[in-house]
């Protein structure tokens, strides 16, 4: 039995799509879905859906058990976007012209959304978006400004945000995005009533400029200059141990101070880290053919769970299609290439540090097995799983999250053996 819908209601659903006319353009596009034994075409011209039942450019390939997980209307963990099944189902591929691929990912991803909207039993037109709405978002009281570091010989404007008050909670942000990425959280009285919650923009992102005389798409990112930056801003703007909360990226450079500034730190939470990942650096934003506005927000855009709250992910995919030329790849250069702590993450003393480790369900980059892993080889770090939730669990979902973030900075607020 077919795991996909009827290809003529899909072409049809595709054609009446509210979404796809926005994208029309001097672009054309042809590819196919298949799972070795029925094969659907969709066709675009000039951006616009056409009945062609010519050779497709790509054909994305699973099998029809894969395919029936991807078409649920809340799938499990791996089935829920298609670079999510690439990355994590043995026999996902795309065949044929991988740059005509990436250049109409976010085409795809539309037509695939499509499909499985229909495949629910629904009718078309297919919603914007079929992710759960969170409500009216909570708008944080934030106060900006300017702290001046210095890091590796330049001298850095970084622009931070705070709001609340109490403990100082800094607030790392992830590969290609900004402090943005905390508004939901500043703007919980939950979370703010003790803590005032303070991130800021690394150089190259949001609101940080380059420094003088910098050339676009030099930026790279290290995990010596990363600490710099961090226990920089620390400094400069006056920060008396805080507790230190980052994912992703972030998250990695969390473990990396709890060993090097265990002592620094009030408490530490690394959110999908791990010591190692693989598999993830891209260098195709610097394509010339490839719009990075539209590539990278696709590239990260299923690394969410399902059950997120769709002005969240809508807010996580505009923060990345807003980077600089270079910011994101200079940034997974360190993710995924020069951060490996394989050989020293062993040497974490995570009971002095108060190290806390959470890894969402639904991320495929840095799973959950992973993150526990890594857990495991640290002596006193506690880790957990956060079921429903995915790679970027302060933006994509920050009151759900939140009830993880609480009960540790609860505990926290505890004076640990290395405190008495």
């Amino acid at each position: 039995m077919s795991p996909f819908p009827d290809q003529a209601a899909w072409r049809a659903a595709v054609a009446a799509d509210p979404v796809l006319p926005v994208w029309a353009g001097a672009w054309s596009f042809a590819f196919a879905v298949t799972d070795g034994t029925e094969t659907l075409g969709f066709a675009f011209a000039d951006g616009r859906p056409v009945a062609s039942d010519g050779p497709p450019a790509a054909v994305l390939r699973a099998d029809a058990a894969a395919w029936a997980l991807f078409l649920r209307p809340v799938p499990p963990r791996h089935h829920h976007n298609f670079f999510a099944m690439l990355a994590r189902v043995p026999g996902t591929a795309v065949e044929g012209d991988m740059l005509a691929f990436y250049r109409h990912a976010h085409v795809a991803r539309r037509v695939l959304e499509i499909g499985r909207w229909l495949a629910a039993g629904n009718a078309a037109p297919a919603p914007v978006s079929a992710r759960p709405h969170g409500g009216a978002p909570m708008v944080p009281d934030v106060t900006g400004g300017y702290v001046p570091v210095a890091a590796r010989g330049a001298e850095y404007a970084i622009y931070q945000e705070s709001a609340g008050a109490g403990r100082d909670l800094l607030c790392l942000h992830t590969a290609g995005a900004d402090g943005r990425q905390f508004h939901g959280l500043m703007a919980d009285p939950r979370v703010t009533a003790r803590h005032r919650l303070v991130a800021f923009d690394l150089p190259w992102h949001g609101k940080s400029p380059p420094p003088p005389g910098a050339v676009p798409g030099s930026w790279r990112l290290d995990t010596d200059l990363y600490i710099d930056l961090i226990m920089g801003f620390v400094a400069a703007a006056g920060l008396r141990r805080p507790v230190v909360l980052g994912a992703s990226m972030s998250g990695e450079i969390c473990l990396e101070l709890a060993l090097r500034h265990p002592d620094a730190f009030a408490g530490i939470i690394a959110c999908e880290a791990c010591e190692n990942v693989a598999g993830r650096f891209t260098a195709w934003p610097s394509h010339p053919e490839i719009h990075q506005g539209f590539f990278i927000p696709e590239w990260i855009h299923g690394l969410s769970a399902p059950q997120s709250p769709a002005e969240s992910v809508a807010a996580i995919d505009w923060h990345y299609a807003q980077g600089g030329p270079g910011v994101f790849t200079g940034d997974i250069a360190f993710y995924a290439g020069e951060w490996d702590a394989r050989d020293r993450v062993a040497r974490i003393d995570g009971a002095r540090a108060r190290l806390f480790m959470l890894t969402g369900e639904y991320d495929y980059s840095c799973t959950m097995e992973m993150s526990a892993a890594t857990a495991a080889k640290i002596r006193g770090a506690r880790f957990r799983a956060m079921p429903g939730i995915g790679h970027f669990p302060f933006a994509e979902n920050p009151a759900l999250f939140a009830t993880y973030l609480l009960p540790i900075l609860d505990e926290l607020e505890r004076p640990s053996h290395a405190d008495a």
